[in-house]
């Protein structure tokens, strides 16, 4: 199955968080966790229309990893795989590295 985002919506793959705490502690699964702040986009949509109808090109590209807003992406489960939907607004920084 394929998703493809519409408009200015973003899929993301979100990346793992670290498992040890900074002491290096490990945390179990069971541990309560945060979601997660950061992903790869894995498909684009082609923009917003803007005003005067024209598109609106998008920031970011697939392959980007990206930060993002942590609760503002909606949760989706394809093929038991986690991804994330986030408009284009809910993307702050990519990541250069």
């Amino acid at each position: 199955m394929t998703i493809k985002p519409l408009a200015d919506h973003i899929l993301i793959e979100p990346l793992k968080q670290e498992e040890k705490t900074e002491s290096g502690i490990l945390l179990p699964d069971t541990a309560e966790k945060d979601r997660p702040e950061q992903g790869r986009v894995i498909a684009v949509g082609p923009g917003k229309t803007g005003k005067d109808g024209k598109r609106i090109s998008m920031d970011v590209k697939e392959g980007d990893i990206v930060l993002f807003t942590k609760y503002a992406p909606t949760e989706v489960t394809v093929s038991n795989i986690e991804y994330l939907i986030a408009k284009a607004d809910d993307i702050l920084a990519v990541i250069e590295q």
